[in-house]
């Protein structure tokens, strides 16, 4: 019986191409491992996988009685809903511990670097297995992505000496140009649903037992977003009534200013004002030097909780 390596909800490039990565390489260690992903694959990942000749994992969301590895995530909530019911023999992560446990012992493979892409060439490296060209291409493009091109705080040279050592394998000598092709493509909003720019990289927290819910749209000019606003309140409003959370917060990311003007529908914005020390008006407010919700974001709302 195979085993599945998943991906989050709502997955990112880092998440998708961090399932495909760890797949090849668990397979090339004789395990039987596919692949496979909770939701829509994103424009960005779109793009990375036609680049470089990739496939799609494929769409499953339920995994009870299933052997699994997760790749990007560690929380019950970006979990299908009956994880409980699998086997989790590894999670390979760069975020803070989630609320998920087992029964028997896993690979853990998580470190505080920009994606966790970065974490699985540290796996390659380990093993002494060889990265297939195509393969390293995805690798750099999902790193790039996760750390805004070396300009997220998460970023560390890790992850730059993993870029570089990729793009040497893939042949690719303007990794940044190409990067910046990807954020272009991430900025292609028009003709969207506001649910699915909404939810195009979403994630739910429980918050010291209170559910809330923060997404991110990086682009390379918030003027994008200038006829859409109430669009997108309007769906937040409806996304906090239909999961019965706290807060729908989302964060426009512009990535050449470098800053997040933040959307909220809550029951209690002082919250939110209170993390960031600002004033909320008209249920936004502009944060400066803010690109990284795992560790500009999260850390500071979840303590108002």
């Amino acid at each position: 019986m195979s085993i599945y390596v998943i991906s989050h909800t709502n997955p990112d490039t880092d998440s998708i191409v961090g399932s495909i990565a760890l797949t090849y390489l668990k397979n090339q260690l004789g395990e039987d491992c596919v692949a496979i992903r909770q939701g829509k694959i994103s424009p960005e990942t779109e793009f990375v996988l036609n680049k470089f000749g990739g496939v799609a994992p494929v769409l499953k969301t339920s995994v009870a009685g299933e052997e699994v590895y997760l790749v990007d995530f560690g929380d019950l909530a970006q979990s299908p809903s009956d994880i409980k019911e699998a086997t989790i023999l590894g999670i390979i992560d760069h975020h803070k511990l989630g609320d998920l446990t087992t029964d028997t012992p896993l690979e853990c493979w998580i470190r505080p670097v920009g994606s966790s892409n970065t974490i699985v060439k540290e796996m390659f490296d380990s093993y002494k297995i060889e990265i297939p060209k195509d393969l390293a291409g995805m690798m750099m493009c999902a790193i790039l992505s996760d750390t805004v091109i070396f300009k997220s705080p998460t970023c560390t040279k890790a992850d730059t000496k993993a870029v570089k050592e990729l793009a040497k394998i893939s042949g690719i000598e303007d990794y940044k140009a190409l990067g910046m092709e990807m954020f272009i493509v991430k900025s292609e909003v028009e003709g969207t649903a506001a649910r699915d720019l909404l939810t195009r990289d979403y994630k739910e927290f429980n918050m010291n037992g209170t559910q809330v819910g923060i997404g991110q749209l990086e682009v390379v000019d918030l003027k994008v977003f200038d006829n859409k606003k109430e669009m997108l309140f309007e769906d937040m409003k409806k996304l906090k009534e239909e999961g019965n959370l706290h807060s729908v917060a989302l964060l426009l990311t512009d990535i050449m200013i470098e800053g997040s003007q933040l959307l909220v529908v809550s029951d209690d914005e002082s919250k939110f004002e209170k993390a960031f020390n600002v004033t909320i008006e008209n249920h936004e407010a502009w944060l400066p030097k803010v690109l990284s919700r795992k560790k500009q974001v999260i850390p500071f709302v979840q303590p108002q909780f």
